[in-house]
């Protein structure tokens, strides 16, 4: 059975940073292109950075230089790093098995002074 759980959520302010963690079972991350998407209130959900299975990586722009999205095989995570923060990065974040349905419950990342 395929479970994304992610964590790592929280309160932060503007320029922080923040680490969220997808813990994966019943995959192999290393043979999946995994993704982070985020959705704010009122808004749709939306691609913040994709892990493709050979290692490239694909951000949106608003996100470009400030997350980095990784994953530790041996502990079938996917991580996505997000430092210099801003209040427009306020949304609920969720891991995803790239292209697939298989979602995880999400983790509320809050940035606010």
């Amino acid at each position: 059975q395929v479970q994304l759980v992610e964590s790592g959520g929280g309160l932060v302010q503007p320029g922080g940073s923040l680490r969220l963690s997808c813990a994966a079972s019943g995959i192999i991350v290393g043979f999946n292109s995994m993704a982070w998407y985020r959705q704010a209130p009122g808004k749709q959900r939306e691609l913040v950075a994709g892990l493709i299975s050979d290692g490239r990586t694909n951000y949106t722009d608003s996100v470009k230089g400030r997350f980095t999205i990784s994953r530790d095989n041996a502990k079938s995570t996917v991580y996505l790093q997000m430092n210099s923060l801003k209040l427009e990065d306020t949304a609920v974040y969720y891991c995803n098995i790239w292209g697939t349905g298989f979602w995880g419950r999400g983790t509320q990342v809050t940035v606010s002074s």
